[in-house]
């Protein structure tokens, strides 16, 4: 039985710090890995990235494994959060070894944010080490395979894809092999989710029948965007960023090239993308539980393949759960409200 999300790759947990209310609109998720780490990499194709230790994780470099990733708000002040999440893992003996006594450890805690500053009216508004530290005991606290909550918490709370309502979504599949690759995404871009043709969810358009929404429905939910557009101008910075976890047996080289690939997924489900004013950054994190099939070369294809097929599902359910949050400007739609259910 699989949650459908981050977690169902066993031993990964996931948790959110959300802050909501008098000025504050905004948050931070930590995505914690099984204690000993997990092989790690990233890539970041977004034009204004705002990140923390990602050079550590080139495959060329000595760190292998990283015990947490944080995602955040509060644009590169919210990078503080990491801060909170390594002085947790210090305190518990997990990084990486620097001397003989089991104490004496540094925690590598890769780092990415969105741009949400001022959303909730307040632009110092911003998580810090405190919602690092609140987030990863979140995580912590949660039963092994609960389901990732998702929608307008954690970094999510204060996403927008463009004019629409973003969060956090998360998706997961169980291959012919059975490892297990799955998807956290926040949801926070400059280009749209939704074809202004016909008002469908751009991700939606693969891997099934897609419902198209009555024309009238659809004309309606144009002219609240762009009132909604009008009112809250055009964000100067955005960032759409993933985690992609497997259980597959990856090496550091084939963790970057899963990061890498994944960030097809962005590209399905948001359009323009990677664009001089988002930060796209995609992570991918490797327990090792299960090894890859040495008898089928392609084996790593299906992982790959897979990566980018729950990002973009990750998105989708990104837009789908956002709620209504009313912001200085007034609220942002959201795509439930606008063209109805699931």
């Amino acid at each position: 039985m699989t949650s459908d999300s981050l977690t169902d790759v066993a031993g990964v947990r996931v948790g959110h710090a959300t802050f909501r209310g008098d000025g504050w609109l905004t948050g931070t998720t930590v995505v914690l890995a099984p204690e000993g780490g997990a092989v790690a990499a990233v890539d970041v194709r977004g034009g204004g990235p705002g990140t923390k230790e990602t050079d550590a994780l080139d495959p060329r470099n000595l760190v292998r494994t990283v015990e947490a990733i944080v995602l955040t708000g509060g644009s590169a002040y919210g990078l503080d959060a990491a801060s909170g999440v390594m002085g947790w893992l210090e305190e518990r003996g997990r990084g990486v070894r620097v001397g003989q006594d089991p104490a004496h450890v540094v925690p590598v805690v890769p780092a990415a944010c969105i741009f949400d500053l001022g959303r909730g009216g307040d632009f110092r508004a911003r998580p810090d080490a405190a919602a690092g530290r609140a987030a990863v005991e979140d995580a912590a606290a949660g039963a092994p395979g609960t389901p990732v909550p998702e929608g307008c918490v954690g970094a999510g709370t204060g996403a927008a894809v463009g004019p629409l309502k973003g969060g956090v979504g998360s998706a997961s599949t169980v291959l012919g092999s059975g490892i297990t690759v799955a998807a956290l995404a926040v949801a926070n871009a400059a280009g749209s989710a939704v074809d202004p043709e016909t008002g469908v969810l751009y991700g939606e358009l693969f891997g099934g029948r897609v419902a198209y929404p009555e024309p009238s429905v659809h004309e309606a939910a144009r002219q609240r965007l762009a009132e909604s557009a009008a009112k809250h101008g055009v964000p100067p910075l955005n960032t759409t960023l993933a985690v992609v976890a497997t259980d597959a047996d990856l090496t550091k080289a084939q963790a970057q090239k899963l990061a890498g690939t994944a960030h097809d997924g962005i590209a399905r489900a948001v359009r323009p993308v990677h664009l001089l004013n988002d930060g796209d950054t995609v992570f991918a994190l490797a327990t090792g539980a299960r090894p890859l099939d040495a008898g089928r070369p392609l084996a790593l294809n299906e992982v790959l393949a897979a990566g980018a097929d729950m990002v973009t599902r990750a998105i989708v359910r990104a837009v789908r759960a956002a709620e209504p949050v009313t912001g200085p400007d007034g609220e942002w739609p959201t795509y439930g409200e606008l063209y109805g259910g699931r």
